[in-house]
């Protein structure tokens, strides 16, 4: 199989892929056309069909498997495919690992440094409100295990919102030594739980794509109502930590232009936003320093609007000459 992250500009290709997303548009000239976005665990291509109907292009719907024969041309500095023929496959046929990104890193493994964070965890409202979710709920662990943690911008593959949980946790746990007025407790606990939202936000693989719920109120309002709703079966539950912890969630993207219905006020609701920030940041750039267009490349990538800033590898160190 030649995955999507080798493909490059000039190939004829007849291989298959798992079709995302398919629309109609029209061209300029009031031709129609449709557009296809194909995807295997390496990435996904956009893709075109200038002339719909025409023999060889069967009907294919997306989340079918497609075998498509076409030619790789690049558009606007990114990879495009132009496909000639195209046929539904059958789901039997493939192997489906092979078209769902996953995480490189051993699930099984981060989940085990999560229960070792949540056990680290002195204040017991707090160590209660972990365990239901993370020990007592299995199926939520599933669903949490399982899940990406963005449709596209950031760990967009299965396991990565535990991927990016963990490393975040690292990282308050980090400022929390660092820095002693911290309090660790409160900022363990906000780092495992401010993504919760997103095990509802967004839909399993592998459509991963934004639920209703997840379209009309965002993770962050949802993590802090599933937040609220444990909370309130927890006798005695201090209403102070409780609003502070609420408040860490729903600060967390640190600013209102970034869906944070509030800025961060305590030191451990900003420490958890850098910590947010700086993952989600160093991920996106390895995502883009890994793709197949920058693998083995010392060139410009060019403007990434999430970023905000062009983009290129670092040069290779040398061994500098003796004298």
């Amino acid at each position: 199989m030649k995955f999507i992250e080798t493909l490059r500009e000039g190939e004829k290709i007849q291989e298959i892929y798992l079709c995302k997303q398919k629309n109609i548009a029209m061209t300029k000239t009031g031709k129609e056309y449709e557009n296809v976005i194909l995807q295997d665990k390496t990435g996904q291509l956009d893709a075109k069909i200038w002339e719909p109907g025409s023999m060889g292009i069967d009907a294919f719907e997306p989340l079918d498997y497609v075998e498509v024969h076409g030619d790789v041309t690049m558009f606007n500095g990114q990879l495009q495919l132009s496909i000639k023929r195209a046929r539904k496959i059958d789901r039997e046929s493939v192997e489906e690992s092979d078209y769902l990104p996953c995480t490189e890193k051993d699930v099984e493994q981060l989940m085990e440094e999560l229960l070792q964070f949540i056990e680290s965890v002195k204040n017991p409202y707090y160590w209660q409100l972990l365990c239901r979710f993370f020990v007592e709920n299995t199926e939520f662990v599933q669903k949490f295990k399982k899940h990406s943690a963005a449709k596209s911008v950031h760990h967009g593959f299965i396991g990565g919102l535990l991927e990016h949980t963990v490393a975040v946790t690292k990282l308050c746990d980090f400022y929390a030594a660092q820095y002693p007025m911290i309090n660790r407790d409160l900022l363990i606990t906000a780092s495992i739980c401010h993504d919760i939202g997103k095990v509802f936000e967004i839909s399993d693989f592998p459509v991963n794509d934004y639920t209703d719920a997840g379209q009309l109120l965002g993770h962050i309002v949802m993590g802090s109502e599933m937040v609220g709703k444990i909370i309130s079966t927890i006798p005695d539950f201090p209403a102070k930590q409780a609003n502070e912890l609420k408040h860490c969630i729903l600060s967390h993207h640190g600013t209102l232009e970034f869906g944070s219905p509030k800025r961060p006020a305590l030191i451990e609701a900003l420490a958890l936003s850098f910590a947010d920030n700086t993952d989600a940041k160093m991920e996106t750039m390895k995502e883009l320093l890994t793709s197949g267009n920058m693998e083995n490349s010392d060139q410009w990538l060019g403007y990434s609007r999430l970023l905000e800033t062009n983009v290129r590898k670092t040069s290779k160190s040398t061994a500098i000459p003796e004298l």
